[in-house]
């Protein structure tokens, strides 16, 4: 039986490798470990030697020749994935929504908090928000530097989707979406103005005063042929 020996290596600046102990990933029987707590800084360039080792091993045995291999490197700053995110959208007005963002949570902790990818990246995150009318195959897409986004100049009264990825543009080109959202589709509601609702008043005002009118005359036209009616009965 063979365990999982790990090791973090991490380059200089010189190119010159020393390997780091990593205390939670030593002697293991999975094929897996998270390293994330060793990565730090992050914006720094590692390796991981993965050397396998026999259950029982004599204390003069030499570890150099043992078999290991070499990692390719990783940049958990720049190369990290990152998850699709959660997000919401509200109505402003009759043209605009607004886009608000979770930002998803990372592995990592600082003082017992659990940081977030914004914590991480700052400056560096952005979003990409892709939104289509529906039943159009048109796409839109606005970047945000922010979590929250305004989106401006849309139909009156039609339907729109929208999706939702982090984007970092200061990234390798590979590695600079992340996960694309699920899509969220919501209904435009047609708001009338001011001067619309003038003129639905200013109809049925109008409406109100042609019927009264017409009721009005057809009122005094019985009146009159009951008046003529009674004149013409009576006698002579």
């Amino acid at each position: 039986m063979k365990i999982m020996f790990f090791w973090i290596v991490l380059t200089t600046a010189s190119d010159e490798r020393y390997y780091e102990d990593t205390p939670d990933c030593i002697r293991l029987s999975e094929s897996e470990c998270d390293l994330t707590h060793c990565l730090q800084p992050l914006d720094r360039t590692y390796y991981a030697r993965i050397q396998t080792e026999p259950e029982t091993m004599d204390n003069e045995d030499n570890l150099e020749e043992l078999p290991h291999t070499i990692s390719p490197s990783f940049n958990p700053y720049r190369e990290s994935n990152i998850s699709a995110v959660t997000f919401t959208v509200k109505n402003v007005n009759e043209t605009t929504v607004l886009v608000n963002i979770t930002d998803p949570l990372t592995s990592i902790y600082e003082q017992g908090e659990q940081l977030t990818i914004r914590d991480i990246l700052k400056k560096d995150l952005q979003y990409k928000i892709s939104y289509y009318k529906t039943g159009s195959t048109g796409k839109k897409d606005i970047i945000s530097n922010t979590s929250e986004a305004v989106v401006p100049d849309l139909d009156p009264g039609q339907s729109y989707c929208f999706m939702v990825a982090a984007y970092i543009p200061s990234r390798p080109k590979a590695s600079r979406h992340g996960a694309l959202s699920g899509q969220s589709c919501i209904r435009r509601k047609t708001e009338l103005s001011p001067e619309a609702w003038i003129a639905i008043v200013l109809t049925a005002i109008t409406i109100i005063i042609i019927v009264v009118i017409v009721l009005y005359c057809k009122c005094c036209r019985g009146t009159n042929q009951n008046l003529q009616m009674t004149q013409s009965s009576a006698p002579l």
